[in-house]
């Protein structure tokens, strides 16, 4: 059930990035672009995020855990071109900048509507 609530919040978090940030659209509707992203973000963090984040955590503690930030953005272009190729839907990410802004978009969004809806 938290699996649940927590793909509600990052689809709601999603389609508000996709609302505020000019480089992020999404591909094969307006309602199934943010759940199919959100399904492979939840994926991409659940197996690809940690291993590159133990590979990266010198770079990381170098830079005071500002590289998190490219980190995320890596992952949501991921999870955009993975939601694309293996669900025809998800969200086309236009630049790196534009990932940058999306994934502190998500993450903000996601802290706000998190404890709302109980995930």
């Amino acid at each position: 059930m938290e699996f649940m609530g927590t793909w509600l919040a990052t689809t709601i978090a999603t389609a508000v990035a996709i609302a505020l940030v000019p480089g992020i659209s999404a591909v094969g509707g307006s309602y199934m672009g943010p759940i199919m992203c959100a399904l492979a973000l939840a994926l991409v963090n659940a197996i690809v995020k940690p291993v590159i984040e133990v590979l990266s955590l010198p770079l990381t503690i170098v830079s005071l855990g500002l590289f998190l930030l490219v980190i995320n953005a890596f992952m949501l272009q991921l999870a955009g071109s993975l939601s694309v190729d293996l669900f025809g839907s998800g969200i086309e990410i236009s630049s790196f900048g534009a990932a940058i802004a999306g994934s502190i978009i998500i993450s903000i969004t996601s802290m706000i509507i998190g404890p709302v809806i109980g995930s």
